[in-house]
């Protein structure tokens, strides 16, 4: 790979590099080259130096011969990350490197120019650093030289390739859409900016393109997409960043079958070109309903079994009062865990305990090699009752039985955490296996208790499906809960990768939506007047989906954090302690924005 070099005021040109790092090959030997890149290491073996010099592309071993003391000496001066320019001749190694691209070969070195020093780096630069999270979060630009950032960014940017790639083949135009946008705070809270220019009011960041791209839709661009940066204001885990990518698309003419269908395509040409992995075609599909009853989670990892089973009325009417009072009962069979021990059992306990579970207590059944069983509630079963239990939920001789109750969804979801906790620790979420599907049929709407409102289980611009209009437009509670979305998520290994929904796109369905949500015509007409008169022109049919850019690549890489595939990621407390930011700004910045800062109490 020949490389561009620095040009002088003469208009000489110096070659910095002839190849990369990564390049040579046997094929080369005998070739005089140039290379550039830091010194990953130097060491001493008898009179011979050797250097491994590393760029992006791989790394190279230099030779120094011990016959050349001036060269040896120059060499011995070279720290870690020094930066070098490297010239000699491409020879056969002696001891061949099968681990390296480059292994065969090595550079008899004949020059070596030092084009900046370096102070020793804070942590070393390898495939596994001796550096903390936070130490090479602070140094994001050295962490970015370890092996594993190269290649994650390196699929990112392959990943996005695949898309464009895809995209433009099937007729999408790719289209900016604004950054400094108007609040419409109906979901996570908005980042919002003060406008100088209009004092005391405010953009915000958006959460995503949603209403510009039903406006391009309204606009006659039947087929839109961006790889866009979004933005939330809440709190962060390793899935999450408070400024995030999405692939957002949207479609004119369409139904749900072809939107399910074009990004289908998409993920599986991405899956095969990017991975060389032949995902199911179609994908299996489920209901919303199905993946509570079944996995106790929207976004269901069916790589494995472990399914959750109602076992409500096997276990009412045997004197366990928890039980006898539970609305819900639910139980997932584990297998091959019966020789659980007290203390195992114990810690389970604890574990479901926690508030991220929120359990009161759990309840186990032990499917004993020898037919019987053993329970923490034997008193109250016998060995008949507990082998109809194991018979509800499909268990074996050798699983352990882990029951939860109480509220039936909040019960699913309980399970659905413990299951997907048990999965990890017998080894069923295999990172290299690949288990998408698409779920289908959410409840269009949510109901608060607490509020005494529903809320939108998607957007407020999600259409129902057209068979349950009829309960839509009624005023009776227990019809709108029945309201199915025509909204689809695209699941990947228990994570959501994708969402969307075909959009209501006249202002009459759009006018009901906001008045079931218990936005006025008032409130309606201040946050959302632009699209509902857009809808007055002729809004064609549509709908869209939007993937989350950092989760794929995350996943695709086999990882579970996002961090790692971001350039330069925050923190869990939303800072970036690289540039430590976010920070104070000076007094005559907020005059000019009209604002005071409230001190904190």
């Amino acid at each position: 790979m020949a490389s561009p070099g620095a040009t002088f005021g003469n208009g000489t040109i110096i070659m910095y590099r002839t190849h990369t790092c990564g390049e040579l090959r046997i094929a080369d030997k005998g070739k005089k080259v140039t290379l550039a890149g830091w010194v990953q290491k130097t060491r001493r073996l008898g009179g011979m130096t050797f250097i491994d010099l590393r760029d992006r592309y791989g790394i190279t071993q230099l030779v120094v011969d011990a016959s050349d003391a001036a060269l040896q000496e120059t060499v011995s001066a070279l720290g870690r990350e020094f930066v070098i320019q490297a010239e000699g001749e491409v020879i056969e190694r002696q001891s061949k490197n099968a681990k390296m691209d480059t292994g065969e070969v090595e550079i008899r070195l004949e020059s070596v120019t030092v084009l900046n020093k370096s102070v020793t780096p804070p942590f070393t630069i390898e495939e596994v650093s001796d550096g903390g999270e936070d130490l090479r979060a602070k140094y994001r630009y050295l962490d970015l030289r370890r092996p594993p950032l190269q290649r994650a960014l390196a699929l990112r940017h392959r990943l996005a390739q695949e898309v464009r790639g895809y995209l433009d083949r099937n007729g999408f135009m790719e289209i900016e859409t604004p950054y400094l946008i108007k609040s419409t705070p109906e979901g996570a809270r908005d980042f919002v900016v003060p406008s100088r220019m209009n004092p005391g009011q405010f953009y915000a960041l958006p959460q995503s393109p949603q209403t510009f791209k039903q406006l391009l839709m309204v606009a006659g661009y039947d087929r839109y997409f961006q790889i866009v940066r979004c933005f939330r204001d809440e709190d962060l885990r390793a899935d999450r960043q408070p400024e995030f990518t999405q692939i957002d698309c949207e479609m004119s003419f369409v139904e749900q079958e072809d939107v399910l269908n074009m990004f289908e395509g998409m993920m599986r040409e991405m899956f095969r070109n990017a991975l060389g992995v032949e995902i199911p075609s179609p994908l299996p599909r489920m209901t919303w309903y199905e993946a509570m009853d079944s996995y106790g989670s929207d976004k269901p990892d069916v790589r494995f079994g472990m399914k959750i089973h109602e076992v409500t009325e096997l276990v009412k009417g045997h004197g366990f009062s928890v039980f006898d009072s539970a609305a819900y009962v639910g139980a997932i069979a584990v297998p091959g865990c019966a020789e659980y021990t007290r203390k195992q059992t114990d810690e389970l306990t604890e574990w479901v305990k926690r508030p991220q579970v929120g359990a009161k207590g759990l309840v186990y059944v032990k499917c004993l090699a020898d037919g019987t069983f053993k329970s923490s509630v034997d008193k109250f079963y016998s060995q008949q009752d507990l082998s109809s239990i194991a018979e509800g939920v499909s268990a074996r001789e050798g699983d352990l039985i882990l029951l939860l109750c109480g509220p039936k969804r909040k019960t699913q979801t309980q399970l659905g955490v413990l299951r997907i906790e048990m999965g990890g620790r017998l080894g069923f979420r295999d990172p290299k296996v690949f288990a998408p599907l698409w779920i289908v049929d959410f409840p269009l709407l949510e109901w608060s208790e607490e509020d005494g409102r529903f809320y939108a289980m998607h957007h407020p611009f999600t259409a129902p499906k057209p068979e349950h209009e009829q309960w839509f437009y009624s005023d009776r509670k227990e019809d709108l809960e029945r309201v199915c979305a025509n909204a689809y998520d695209f699941v990947l290994n228990g994570t959501e990768l994708g969402g969307g929904s075909i959009r209501i796109h006249n202002a009459e369905m759009q006018k009901r939506m906001f008045e079931v949500l218990g936005i006025g015509e008032e409130e309606a007409e201040y946050k959302f007047g632009f699209i509902i008169n857009a809808f007055k022109f002729g809004a064609p049919p549509h709908g869209g989906l939007a993937f989350g850019f950092d989760r794929v690549c995350a996943l695709f890489g086999g990882q579970e954090t996002i961090r790692d595939y971001i350039a330069f990621p925050k923190n869990n407390q939303g800072r970036d302690v690289m540039i430590d930011s976010p920070s104070c700004i000076d007094a005559s910045q907020l005059d000019e924005l009209h604002l005071d800062i409230r001190k904190q109490q």
